[in-house]
């Protein structure tokens, strides 16, 4: 038995008391296609993937560059759920934020956190239910959708849009069918005895996760999360760089529309040229982005080293911590430099006639500088 893609066949529509939900059909078995277009597409985005990992390897000190690129994925997969937090305030420390904007700036960092957990807990667990179940508790700790057991797969009716599943836009498979439906995904994600291709694995695995919507909420941001988390888990990316919010973000209603053509017309083929294109463009985006952080940093050492005298080793220093924390306080450079007050205000200000550092918040005391050249980056 196999799946012919172009004869895949989505699932049925099931009746229940007022309303009906969808069931998707499963996933786990051998999938193939005559369709060529898919093939080219196919070596494209791995070829992308293949030259990220590359120039990942180049980079000196990447680990300096992962942590932006996850505040970033952060903050785009939160904002597709409505969060108005940018990439700059993300940054910032709780009580820096105003209150309307706090829970927001929560939300955000509850990704973060969940995200950079779920990546370490590849070391010790398997890509499965527990580790996403995990990223999941983080995900709503203390914040909206806290009371929607966080941690665990719902155990009730959801639905998307509307007030209620019988005038719904999608209505997910009835609560006792998602502990098989997910197991089946798991199975296939981690199925040896099949020959499907990692990048369409994930892509069809994506659209299931989001067709069984496993949780009552947060669903969006966990099955955006388990892209990475499976490229990072089969070593096809050696360093979690590739995230695909934007790319969704930059279109929600076509990421949207895209999800419900395979449930309604049974166009999986067309979900999976609209995946591989996305990762082609974001891994081209991520080695450009990788290019340009490559460049500041050379740019600023050089100058650095050519104009900055007896300070040059705590201005290096700085900079260095720089790339991983983009927002400082003079008492933060005191700290990272071990210079007095006075002599951390003194490079702080020199910093920021240079231009590397902006302060934003107008004020006489208790300033925050930014480092912006670099934020610049990872606004696209």
């Amino acid at each position: 038995m196999s799946i012919q893609l172009e004869k895949y066949k989505a699932g049925h529509w099931q009746p229940a008391t007022g309303y009906k939900y969808f069931m998707p059909a499963k996933i786990n078995d051998q999938w193939q296609w005559n369709d060529a277009q898919l093939n080219t597409l196919l070596e494209k985005a791995s070829i992308r993937l293949g030259e990220l990992n590359s120039y990942a390897r180049l980079v000196p000190n990447i680990d300096l560059f992962i942590s932006l690129h996850v505040t970033k994925e952060a903050v785009v997969s939160s904002r597709i759920e409505g969060t108005q937090t940018n990439i700059a305030e993300a940054m910032l420390p709780e009580e820096e934020i105003t209150p309307k904007r706090r829970n927001d700036w929560k939300e955000v960092n509850n990704y973060t956190n969940a995200l950079n957990e779920a990546i370490k807990g590849l070391e010790k667990l398997p890509l499965s239910s527990r580790l996403l179940k995990q990223a999941h508790q983080r995900l709503l700790s203390g914040v909206r959708g806290e009371h929607k057991l966080p941690g665990e797969f719902r155990s009730s009716q959801n639905w998307i849009g509307g007030s209620g599943p019988a005038d719904a836009i999608f209505v997910p498979p009835a609560h006792p069918h998602v502990d098989a439906l997910i197991g089946d995904l798991e199975n296939f994600l981690h199925n040896d005895q099949i020959n499907v291709p990692s990048l369409i694995r994930i892509a069809i695995a994506h659209y299931q996760f989001e067709t069984i919507h496993p949780f009552l909420d947060g669903n969006g941001r966990i099955g955006r999360l388990l892209i990475t988390l499976f490229l990072v888990d089969q070593a096809i990316l050696h360093q979690p760089l590739l995230y695909l919010s934007t790319y969704f973000e930059k279109n929600k209603s076509h990421y949207y529309d895209n999800l419900t053509r395979v449930r309604e017309k049974n166009d999986m083929l067309h979900w999976l040229k609209y995946f591989l294109i996305g990762v082609e463009r974001t891994a081209q985006e991520a080695v450009d982005t990788l290019s340009k952080i490559i460049k500041l940093k050379q740019d600023l050492e050089n100058n650095i080293h050519q104009h900055w005298g007896k300070r040059t080793q705590s201005a290096l220093k700085l900079l260095l911590r720089l790339f991983v924390q983009p927002i400082v306080t003079v008492k933060d450079v005191q700290g990272i430099c071990q210079l007095s007050k006075k002599s951390a205000g003194e490079l702080t200000e020199s910093f920021q006639k240079s231009g590397t550092l902006v302060e934003q918040t107008g004020q006489s005391r208790n300033r925050i500088y930014y480092f912006v050249p670099y934020l610049d980056l990872f606004k696209g």
